[in-house]
């Protein structure tokens, strides 16, 4: 799922890619809201709520939604600087790091919730979009911008597109294209609805304990692309020698 980049990844891995990811950004996105009321998995409505609180004079507000555009920024340039240092030093599995870091950055919101640390509530929501920042910059940097799980604004504007161009191409090969990155951006936009929905009945029962959830997809994400693909390699690799 992580493994590979760009072209040399397939439709499947693709898939598995924006399913377990769209679901996670779709957790955390609907429990963030019930949190804090703010949506953390984007930007623009939070630039307007920004310009909107300095304008009407709440500079205090204002400052808080710099802070979480920010640490949505701060996110995207660490993921990115791990890949590329990895990539420098020629680490086999640079991409474990941003998602591990993802994965302590959500458990930094649940502890604090449990009162084992103190961490202010702007800055919870701050760790939220650091979070989404990390995911947005990972997937972007591995399937070339193919796929995309933080918003769903482009899924839909690019889904009415190939919607429209599926009456007009007529050629095997473009049709065969075209429902490929139909079937990827549905697939997007069902996983993020099912991580918004589980998510919210998570919360209604759990309240921030409901963050365990895209902690888990995301350790069992981390597993399927990694560690499940070390552990049949190394056994194939015992057999042979046997």
């Amino acid at each position: 799922m992580f493994r590979h980049k760009g072209s040399y990844r397939t439709k499947i891995q693709n898939l598995r890619l924006a399913s377990f990811l769209s679901f996670v950004a779709g957790a955390v996105n609907v429990i963030g809201f019930y949190l804090f009321g703010i949506m953390t998995t984007h930007v623009t409505g939070n630039v307007v709520h920004l310009t909107t609180s300095f304008l009407d004079g709440f500079t205090s507000i204002a400052m808080s939604f710099m802070l979480f555009l920010a640490s949505f920024l701060v996110g995207s340039f660490l993921a990115n600087f791990f890949l590329e240092l990895g990539g420098r030093k020629r680490v086999r599995y640079r991409y474990v790091l941003p998602v591990f870091t993802e994965v302590f950055l959500l458990i930094l919101v649940l502890v604090s919730s449990w009162n084992l640390i103190f961490i202010n509530e702007n800055i919870q929501v701050a760790l939220l979009f650091m979070t989404m920042g990390i995911q947005n910059a990972l997937v972007t940097w591995i399937s070339n911008s193919v796929v995309r799980t933080t918003h769903l604004t482009g899924m839909f504007t690019d889904l009415g597109i190939e919607l429209s161009q599926l009456i007009f191409y007529r050629k095997k090969e473009e049709r065969m294209a075209l429902k490929s990155s139909i079937q990827l951006r549905l697939f997007i936009i069902l996983f993020f609805f099912l991580g918004c929905f589980i998510g919210g009945i998570l919360y209604y029962k759990w309240n921030y304990t409901s963050l365990i959830l895209p902690i888990i997809t995301l350790l069992i994400a981390l597993w399927y692309s990694d560690f499940r693909y070390l552990y049949l390699y190394t056994k194939r690799k015992i057999r042979r020698l046997d």
